[in-house]
């Protein structure tokens, strides 16, 4: 299906005399990771002309990780955030497997990596539901602001919030028990792990998994439950078709560690399958635009107009055939209900999809807990070195890929990362056009108005720090100030090296 207005969404990109245009800044974009603001141009009668998302953090990792030695890699890049290191921890490791000549790992580094991705995955899904998008959810997008948070749910609904705080312990001890720290661990490494588990941590994380499945549960009834209590608002509010692309195995089950790549276009037609994602370059392009430090990702042979996709719990809990644990199977029937045929394309769906998944990592984590090869001996191995590595699998947040290419001496001498919020940035740029249209323009903005746009980023779970990249050159702006404080002088430099005078 499109949308009706989708030639109005896409005209909203662009704006004829931008400099005649009132100008409104949504900044900074509140409870979401890292640094980002929004951008609307409106005319004289509060007819919305232009809606940006615009990223203004500057982070050069793929620039100074050149020169250094494969292995550091791992823990490196997992720098560039502190909600989802895991994820880049692990891409990394699977790109410096194949430097090392690595094509599969032993059973217990493999399933120990396992084990660490899905408490890194189950943990960031309840910091980002719970924490971050309830207070919208739970009281409505026009409540108080000093309420609408994660204050107000612990005072109104105490024991979701609880749950919440919980289950995100629990993802936080999985982690530090397979990479030895909640934040920045050091588990994973070229060719394979560097502990496997013992009896005593095996048992302790045992001992909370049935309670932590039970809570997954409750998530997942939550989240349908404020999604169909308003079905009509929540099935079109930000509502894009777009194309979806995951991770998935071989037999189209559910994975996020690894598999081939699947994209489907907007009325679910599988367009690429089973792609190897060593591939990933011949099909996949990024754009630049001068006005944000984040790329555009496109599928080649579909081109920059019609090739834009989703990642993440929507595009994969859309894209899979399966999930082979019982009862996130069960809620991904559930899930997939809502339409006949199809995808799923609501942009607020993400939150139930989200919670889907957070219940097959937990369910995921019981499984491997009673699998014998996690406490082996055999961690690591070797091969003959090579000068490309490719990691791909699923973030949170959805597809990530780390990129390397390194010299005869092991060093570093091309880097290049697509993390999962640079994937979805031409989707979250539509969905706020989408909402500008339909919420914002034509009338007097209010708070609770703006809030709506920034409700529509929030579903996509943006990590901004992670998205950034270098574009030309960093736009800069120098002012002369006098003792006084009075600018006696300012000059800019723009992202594509030009200096003028402000």
């Amino acid at each position: 299906m499109v949308h009706p207005r989708e030639t109005e969404i896409d005209a909203l990109e662009t704006a004829q005399q931008p400099d005649k245009l009132k100008r409104v800044v949504i900044e900074p974009l509140t409870r979401v990771e890292g640094h980002g603001k929004v951008t609307l141009l409106l005319d004289d009668d509060n007819h919305v002309k232009q809606a940006r998302l615009h990223i203004v953090e500057f982070r050069g990792f793929e620039k100074f990780i050149q020169g250094r030695p494969y292995w550091e890699l791992p823990v490196i890049v997992q720098r560039l955030c502190g909600i989802c290191p895991v994820s880049h921890h692990l891409a990394a490791a699977k790109a410096t497997d194949q430097l090392i000549g690595v094509k599969s790992l032993t059973p217990t580094a493999e399933k120990v990596r396992r084990l660490m991705h899905l408490g890194q995955v189950l943990q960031s899904h309840a910091l980002h539901f719970f924490h971050l998008s309830s207070p919208d959810l739970l009281f409505g997008y026009d409540d108080a602001v000093a309420h609408r948070n994660i204050v107000g749910v612990l005072a109104d609904y105490p024991e979701v919030a609880t749950q919440g705080v919980m289950l995100r312990k629990f993802g936080q001890e999985v982690i530090r028990i397979t990479s030895g720290k909640r934040i920045h661990g050091t588990g994973a490494v070229p060719g394979g792990v560097n502990k496997s588990l013992g009896s005593e941590e095996r048992d302790y994380l045992l001992a909370d998994i049935d309670q932590v499945i039970e809570w997954g549960e409750a998530a997942v009834a939550l989240t349908k439950r404020l999604f169909m209590q308003d079905l009509d608002h929540n099935r079109n509010f930000a509502l894009i078709d777009t194309n979806m692309l995951s991770l998935g195995r071989e037999d189209g089950a559910m994975d996020l560690y690894h598999g081939g790549l699947r994209l489907k276009d907007a009325s679910g037609k599988i367009v690429i399958d089973n792609l190897d994602y060593l591939g990933y370059g011949e099909h996949i392009h990024e754009q630049v635009k001068s006005w944000s430090y984040m790329k555009f990702p496109f599928v080649t042979g579909l081109g920059p107009e019609h090739g834009s996709y989703r990642v993440g719990p929507l595009a994969r809990v859309n894209n899979c055939d399966f999930i082979d644990t019982p009862l996130a199977e069960a809620a991904r029937v559930e899930f997939r209900a809502l339409v006949e045929g199809g995808l799923v394309q609501s942009t607020l769906a993400y939150h139930w999809a989200r919670m889907v998944e957070l219940l097959y990592c937990a369910e995921g984590i019981r499984d491997l807990l009673h699998d014998p090869d996690l406490m082996g001996s055999e961690l690591r191995l070797r091969g003959e070195m090579q000068h490309t590595g490719i990691g791909v699998l699923e973030a949170p947040r959805g597809t990530l890929f780390h990129h390397y290419e390194i010299d005869d001496d092991g060093l570093v001498t091309r880097a290049n990362l697509i993390v999962s919020t640079t994937n979805n940035n031409s989707a979250m740029n539509q969905s706020i056009r989408r909402v500008a249209l339909d919420q914002l323009d034509g009338r007097e903005l209010t708070e609770p108005l703006l809030n709506s746009i920034e409700v529509a980023i929030r579903a996509y779970d943006p990590c901004l720090s992670c998205a950034t990249h270098a574009l030309g050159k960093m736009p800069l702006e120098v002012e002369l100030v006098d003792e006084s404080g009075e600018v006696l002088d300012r000059l800019f430099r723009n992202s594509q090296g030009v200096v003028g005078v402000c």
